[in-house]
């Protein structure tokens, strides 16, 4: 039987009153005395959830909305997919915990992540299971490559976010996260990324004939740059918190061209993109390269148990034995939904949907590109972007994002900001969704943004 105002009963959002109602803001005020100054979502999403379903959460409230953060990407297939919750309970009657011991749960798991590689790429990668956050899997990356190579030295890119740990967040190219930390990893040099509408050399399209590849493949083969050969180059294929900006395919292949001749290992880290988000199972497929190390973690349950994994060229295993460890690799709830939701992406052809969902919110975002505060709409699959602007110069506008974020949290959708000082609205829905919801929700996002800036005009 489904509960009264159980988010089960919903098709569509519905939002009642004030946001934040009397039930959430009571438990916002005993989270701000209780809670460390470092939390973010209910500052921008004032509400405190009671349940999840599906693409839909209901809050203390009553309020029903549409879930476009989705766990921040981690719930591919939505909140409480019945198959992975029933996948859970089984897996919790026989074990939970197992530290990097093989059990049937693990070997699962294993075999369905290796399925989902090319034959020629399975047959050469191992996987690493790491603690439980993308951070530590990246942490997990550059370990395993200065191991490997005994160099110190790491290249990453402009706008990359890679996590808050020390060494991931010294990739990380957000200053803000790392001005206040000193004596951070040292030996990281940052190079531009192939983010063409903000160029970050002050170029066109028409003008730009080298590439921002050119520029890395300069620095690393001029032996007055100042740079020693790298132990890794890390990159990611679309920037996630850096405003959903994909790598254009001449820069992805030229980085990966040049990291093979130079002998350099080249992390891929599809945290956010990996699992099926941008329409194949990893970002890195349709730019036909692939990496040495690939990274990653959010999605891998399918239902937001936390895991986290590398697969890398064998090559690369040079580690001693507890080289890199952590207590709770060995979730075997993680593992057992995760084998799962292989099964049912390719049961139910979840890329497709991810492929043709994607297509229709490009349609249905289109015509917010006439509006003069819209610099750009970016997407893959179903992770997109609307970067806002001052039409006039350019500059960022992160008080129109928050004003659009807001405008569709009171009309039942919840959404993320990012980018370049938060001026992007960002959408991650869950992989399985349909065209119904993409609809509803692609009128409130089209309609806050139109209203935004009527007011604004």
């Amino acid at each position: 039987m489904v509960a009264p105002n159980s988010p089960e009963r919903y098709i569509s959002p519905h939002v009642d009153g004030a946001v934040p109602g009397p039930r959430s803001l009571e438990l916002l005020r005993r989270q701000e005395q209780r809670e460390s100054n470092a939390r973010v979502y209910p500052r921008q999403l004032p509400i405190a959830i009671a349940a999840g379903q599906g693409p839909f959460v209901r809050d203390l409230d009553g309020n029903v909305f549409i879930d476009f953060l989705n766990g921040a990407g981690v719930l591919s297939l939505g909140h409480n997919h019945p198959e992975l919750v029933d996948a859970m309970i089984e897996q919790l009657r026989d074990l939970t915990h197992g530290l990097d011991f093989p059990t049937p749960a693990k070997d699962a798991f294993t075999e369905a992540q290796l399925s989902m590689l090319s034959p020629g790429l399975r047959s050469r990668v191992k996987l690493h299971f790491c603690g439980p956050t993308g951070a530590n899997a990246v942490e997990a990356a550059i370990k395993l490559c200065k191991t490997a190579t005994g160099r110190g030295e790491v290249v990453s890119f402009e706008g990359g976010f890679h996590g808050c740990s020390t060494a991931a967040m010294a990739l990380t190219g957000a200053v803000s996260q790392r001005n206040r930390v000193a004596n951070g990893l040292p030996g990281v040099h940052f190079f531009p990324f192939s983010y063409c509408g903000r160029c970050p050399v002050g170029l066109t399209p028409h003008t730009c004939t080298t590439n921002c590849a050119g520029y890395l493949e300069r620095s690393l083969h001029d032996p007055n740059a100042g740079i020693c050969r790298p132990a890794a180059v890390v990159m990611e294929m679309v920037q996630g918190e850096g405003g959903v900006v994909p790598a254009t395919r001449e820069f992805a292949r030229r980085v990966r061209e040049l990291t093979r001749a130079l002998g350099i290992p080249l992390v891929v880290d599809e945290v956010q993109t990996g699992c099926g988000r941008t329409g194949t199972w990893f970002a890195f497929e349709p730019y036909g390269i692939e990496p040495d190390v690939i990274v990653a973690s959010k999605a891998l349950s399918g239902v937001g148990s936390p895991i986290a994994i590398i697969m890398y060229d064998r090559h690369l295993d040079t580690w001693a034995p507890g080289a890199h460890t952590g207590t709770f690799r060995g979730n075997q709830l993680a593992f057992a939904a995760g084998a799962a939701t292989v099964r049912i992406v390719r049961r139910d052809g979840i890329l497709d949907n991810v492929g043709r969902r994607g297509e229709q919110v490009a349609d249905r975002l289109s015509p917010l590109l006439t509006c003069p505060h819209v610099r750009e709409i970016r997407g893959r699959g179903l992770m997109w972007g609307i970067e806002l602007a001052d039409p006039d110069t350019g500059t960022p506008a992160p008080e129109w994002a928050s004003a659009v974020q807001t405008r569709c949290l009171h009309h039942g959708l919840i959404v993320e900001l990012g980018g370049r000082a938060d001026s992007v609205v960002r959408i991650l829905p869950p992989l399985n969704v349909s065209a119904e919801v993409i609809d509803t929700a692609c009128d409130i996002l089209v309609a806050a943004v139109r209203t935004c800036f009527s007011s604004a005009e």
